[in-house]
């Protein structure tokens, strides 16, 4: 997965949807890029429903969620980390009013053993029609 200059990507993960690595590894830290729910191969989004134009008709948070969390996994993993190796997350949600609690619960969920630092904040709208993005900073 590496190569002499630092870059990784996973082949488990959704493929990016510009000219950025999954990770880079800079000494005994790996810096993941934006990670989304969109599942690698396809333009499938766990949990989203969108019209012919491409625009959101309803969508699952928390089946993104899971689906962000298991990518994210995918990743670390491939680059020689582990969810336990996680020390900071800044999580993006479309939607912080309706979409807050039910991230906060499922995130509760998966961080039970391991707490890494947190930043969530509300930005207007992502890359593609998804509801929640992490960033995140692991050792390995």
């Amino acid at each position: 997965m590496a190569n002499e200059k630092e870059i990784l990507n996973s082949s488990k993960a959704p493929e990016p949807v510009g000219l950025y690595p999954h990770a880079r590894k800079v000494g005994n830290l790996l810096f993941l890029s934006g990670v989304g729910p969109r599942e690698r191969g396809s333009k499938k989004i766990p949990g989203v429903e969108l019209d012919e134009a491409g625009t959101i008709l309803s969508y699952d948070i928390e089946a993104q969620c899971h689906s962000v969390f298991r990518n994210v996994r995918y990743i670390l993993e491939e680059a020689g980390s582990g969810w336990d190796q996680l020390i900071d997350v800044t999580v993006y949600l479309t939607n912080m009013k309706d979409d807050f609690a039910t991230y906060n619960r499922i995130y509760a969920d998966y961080f039970k053993e391991n707490q890494p630092c947190r930043t969530t904040v509300e930005i207007n709208k992502l890359p593609t029609p998804i509801a929640i993005e992490l960033k995140c900073i692991a050792t390995i």
